[in-house]
């Protein structure tokens, strides 16, 4: 959440203890397999538009097979606390990165599974859902992380427009400092459901030898101040700012 100059105004807002734990967990994993990135004197320039001195990269859990069981199963009892055991009836991946984890979530939680392209393939159905339409079924979304939750409402709205029931997203990691995210999916009914954010990440890291005291320092000053950080650095300084750079990014 951030109040109106950008700032986050809770850090760390863990719903049990339960959620506390997994969330470190998770963090340490991602950690130890390298997936967390600090660049602050060449940021990155995330899909959104806004720049960033830390990047992760979820896709190099699926090459871990002891970590991703780890984040998978820990995906399943966060699903089941928060959403229910038997509420979500089928599994949705959104392509391409969100596909493998909605597989393993699908085949721990028993339940049917398809995944959605960005666009219509072009040729034969032109579908936009693959595997099946889970038409009528409680939908989870599926995807690897979110920064400001932008394509989960284009998958959402492409699972719901074929008929599907989709109230719930899951991602392994929610970036959980830019503004609008929440809002946004909230004004569409759909709950972001998350293992962990740079919050979590930054509170691990400061008992594992990742990361020096600057470093540390650095994406600190960057979490509590994103939006002003984004710009001094040439990025986009607002969500509107994030919307039009995605829509000019769509039409080039």
């Amino acid at each position: 959440m951030t109040d109106m100059s950008g700032r986050i105004a809770a850090k760390i807002d863990w719903a049990s203890d339960w959620d506390r734990d997994a969330a470190l967990t998770t963090a340490k994993l991602l950690l130890e397999i390298k997936a967390v990135n600090f660049r602050p004197e060449e940021p990155y320039t995330l899909t959104s538009g806004w720049k960033s001195p830390v990047y992760i990269d979820c896709r190099k859990i699926i090459y871990f097979p002891r970590a991703r069981a780890k984040i998978c199963d820990l995906a399943v009892e966060k699903i089941s606390r928060h959403v229910g055991y038997e509420a979500i009836q089928a599994v949705a991946g959104g392509e391409t990165a969100g596909i493998p984890f909605a597989a393993w979530i699908a085949e721990r939680m028993n339940a049917p599974m398809a995944y959605v392209r960005k666009k219509p393939k072009g040729f034969g159905r032109n579908a936009l859902i693959e595997g099946d339409v889970p038409e009528g079924l409680n939908t989870l979304l599926v995807e690897d992380l979110t920064t400001d939750g932008g394509s989960k409402i284009q998958f959402a709205k492409a699972l719901r427009e074929a008929g599907a029931i989709c109230n719930h997203a899951f991602v392994v990691f929610f970036y959980g400092v830019f503004p609008g995210s929440f809002e946004t999916l909230q004004e569409m009914n759909i709950s972001l459901h998350h293992l962990c954010t740079w919050w979590d990440v930054l509170e691990a890291a400061k008992s594992q030898p990742y990361f020096s005291d600057a470093a540390l320092s650095g994406v600190r000053k960057f979490l509590e101040n994103p939006m002003a950080w984004s710009a001094a650095h040439g990025g986009v300084a607002s969500a509107q700012e994030a919307l039009e750079y995605k829509l000019g990014k769509a039409k080039g």
